[in-house]
């Protein structure tokens, strides 16, 4: 009988109370449960579990109360007091007569033959020694074969593996059992009826799903399970509309579905008080398919909590056998001989999986015998063939979770007890850790970038079809790669690039602040390859906006401009000088870029990356300021073979006087600076050259330009005298005309 507790006391005009003047009132002879009062029960009209407390009823005094099935929590009924049978003993506890023990499971995922009764039966047998006695299937059939009875075919056997099916004829719907149904309740399962809850028990029992259809309504008696047509509906017996698509696996009759497959059934074909011909089903479905339909649908049902974990084929038609016999059992009716099995593509023979002593050894650090072994897994039901160093073990039909022979390690030593286990030492030292010289470099180059005053952020790898296009690099011709399963559209694309990302960020710090912003990432892109995974670049790239001296009382408004390309450039070359990389710099094109104020860097023929400032429609697509904006984006992998093979030596520092001398050269518009500053270079008493001007219009020649250069003469071991500086100059002067067709306009 429930028992009492510190509940507020029950208002017993809020619920169905049967006492009159006097005591309740049974037919004879007929017995009832009586909570007195503390007992908890359930108040259907408030509903809530409240106590039960006395109370004077027209002048009597109450002391307990007569109730429903869904006030004592024993079930949904509640027209009526509960009526015991004749031979329950009177004065004894409720809780003793129909009480009965509830195993409540804690299972993790993988454990899904513990949903079931027989499977948490052989995991009680392993831990007591005890056997399984599984239910014995007899009944008895007449009349044409159910071949001759329903026409069954499957046309997608990639999302329906195996399909079996029986036919039973007068059956008679009505309530269940009361053992039946005590049974299902228990559960936490509503009782419906005969047909219907049998299936239910069958599920509970051997884990796999059934559904039961009424024959009649399934047009030509013909069953095709199919993918849906473009534009199907079905409804759902939960009384919904669906809308389905060719996704979604379909039991369908020979016009229309009649159920959604291993989902829930339809509405046109549900078993109810008329029904008189059921067609019985038990199938194996599409584990990954049959999750994607359920979450699609927003249906989590008893069945997609087995089917979308992989059920094994071979459970199908025991199932459906113990299913078809005890529906003759609690509904009657004659069963069709045989039963339909459509298995398109099945197995040579039961899955096995080999155990060597070696493994056993090797995972649990002590030595197990194969006698041992074999002994812990025929108590949990495998069946085992021996050879001299290894078990050849069959797995068991309710076992989906063992597939390889760490999972039978595991089942062995679960039974051993996991204390057996000994604590002993690695077998060898513990590698020591090297790291490789491209992580050393990406480090050291993240150190840098924030000592020069930047900021790292991470991005996640993926991106939005949205994003790049905002980028400009969703090309039609060489598009982003898109993962096969995205989480969600966010994060569909594998990014091609690191500046989406670092836009994106700068975008959402320029709304909040005024800057200066300087961001970088270093992390992975994944370009593109034909017919292939993609190539996984290591990059750097950073972003620099705002005000480059920032907002300061002390300076003036308009002397300090916003970053531009030659603050990118310089944190570039910071990089490069730090690890004596020779590089140069050309006009290059790239998309994210503004042409005319981007760059290619180069180490010899070597692409290092590409610096400049960014494109203002990609700026316009961020909502970035009016301000400009300048970016760098460095491949590690070419920087790193750019390294110098060599170490850096020392050199003293000079001790003998610098002579300088100013060059205004005038050459052709179409050749770089860099050009004729590496040329500068190659002279050998040049140490340094520095472009301080240039020029281009009135008094020069169509199509020329000017350059002029700082260029800073010294010898190691002597002070230069002027006849030294002049020749140098002279020689130099030769050598640029020869090159680039310079000519010298003035010199200081």
């Amino acid at each position: 009988m429930p028992t009492g507790s510190d509940c507020a006391p029950l208002q017993r005009a809020q619920m169905r109370w049967r006492w009159s003047a006097g005591p309740p009132t049974l037919p004879r002879d007929k017995r009832s449960a009586l909570p007195r009062v503390g007992a908890y029960l359930y108040n259907a009209h408030s509903r809530r579990q409240e106590t039960l407390a006395a109370a004077s009823i027209r002048g009597v005094e109450s002391q307990g109360m007569i109730c429903s099935e869904l006030e004592l929590g024993l079930g949904e009924d509640h027209t009526g007091i509960i009526v015991l049978p004749e031979d329950a003993p009177l004065g004894e506890p409720l809780s003793d007569y129909l009480g009965d023990t509830i195993l409540d499971l804690e299972l993790t995922p993988n454990r899904l033959d513990c949903l079931s009764m027989l499977g948490v039966a052989h995991e009680v047998a392993a831990l007591t020694g005890g056997k399984v006695r599984e239910p014995e299937i007899q009944y008895a059939e007449s009349g044409p074969p159910v071949g001759e009875r329903v026409s069954i075919s499957i046309a997608h056997p990639d999302l329906c593996h195996r399909y079996t099916a029986t036919v039973i004829d007068g059956v008679r719907i009505g309530p269940s059992p009361q053992w039946l149904q005590d049974r299902l309740t228990r559960a936490g399962l509503r009782p419906i009826s005969n047909v219907v809850d049998v299936t239910n028990f069958v599920m509970l029992e051997y884990n796999q799903p059934l559904h039961a259809f009424d024959l009649d309504t399934v047009k030509e008696a013909t069953v095709i399970v199919r993918r849906a047509g473009p534009g199907e509906k079905l409804t759902t017996l939960d009384g919904v509309d669906r809308d389905l698509t060719t996704d979604n696996l379909v039991i369908a009759d020979a016009n229309d579905p009649i159920g959604l497959g291993g989902v829930i059934g339809g509405a046109n074909s549900e078993i109810g008080s008329y029904t008189s011909t059921v067609l019985l089903e038990s199938a194996n479905f599409n584990a990954s398919n049959n999750r994607e339909t359920a979450t699609s649908m927003g249906l989590r049902t008893e069945a997609t909590l087995r089917f979308e974990k992989g059920l094994r084929p071979e459970l199908a038609p025991m199932a459906l056998r113990r299913a078809t016999a005890l529906i003759q059992e609690v509904a009657g009716g004659t069963v069709a001989p045989g039963f339909i099995d459509v298995y398109p593509e099945p197995p040579d023979s039961p899955p096995t999986v080999t155990l060597t002593t070696r493994r056993l050894k090797q995972s649990l650090g002590m030595d197990v015998g194969l006698e041992q072994a074999q002994s812990a897994l025929d108590l949990l039901g495998f069946a085992c063939t021996t050879t001299p160093d290894s078990l050849v073990v069959t797995i068991p039909w309710w076992r989906n979770d063992v597939n390889i022979e760490d999972d039978l390690v595991e089942e062995v030593i679960r039974v051993i007890g996991y204390d057996a286990v000994p604590t002993v030492m690695l077998s060898t030292p513990i590698p020591f850790h090297s790291r490789t010289q491209a992580i050393t470099l990406r480090d050291d180059i993240k150190d840098l970038l924030v000592a020069g005053g930047m900021q790292e952020i991470i991005n996640y790898p993926l991106a939005s079809s949205e994003l790049l296009e905002r980028i400009g690099l969703n090309d039609s011709a060489a598009p982003a790669m898109r993962i096969a399963n995205p989480m969600s559209s966010t994060h569909e694309f594998l990014r091609p690039t690191l500046q989406a990302g670092l836009l994106t960020i700068l975008a959402a710090n320029q709304s909040n602040g005024t800057g200066p912003f300087r961001l970088f990432e270093a992390g992975r892109v994944f370009l593109p390859r034909s017919g292939d995974l993609p190539d996984e670049a290591e990059t750097v790239a950073g972003v620099l906006a705002g005000r480059r001296g920032g907002v300061s009382w002390l300076a003036d408004p308009g002397s300090d401009g916003d970053m531009d390309f030659y603050d990118a450039k310089g944190i570039v070359e910071l990089l490069l000088d730090r690890w004596d990389i020779g590089a140069s710099w050309e006009l290059g094109e790239h998309p994210v870029y503004q042409p005319g104020r981007c760059a290619v860097v180069k180490s010899g023929s070597t692409v290092l990356g590409y610096v400049g400032e960014i494109h203002p429609s990609i700026k316009e697509r961020f909502d970035l300021n009016s301000g400009g904006v300048a970016g760098f984006e460095l491949d590690l992998r070419a920087l790193l073979s750019a390294l110098p093979e060599s170490e850096r030596r020392f050199e003293s520092l000079p001790r003998f006087p610098v002579a300088t001398r100013d060059l205004a050269l005038v050459l052709p518009v179409d050749v770089p600076a860099g050009r004729v500053t590496e040329l500068i270079l190659r002279n050998r008493l040049i140490q340094r050259a520095e472009l301080f001007d240039i020029y281009s219009g009135d008094n020069l020649a169509p199509g020329t330009k000017s350059l002029a250069f700082h260029v800073h003469l010294q010898a190691a071991d002597r002070t230069l005298t002027n006849e030294e500086v002049d020749k140098s100059v002279d020689g130099l002067l030769r050598n640029l005309e020869r090159e680039v067709g310079a000519t010298l306009r003035s010199q200081g």
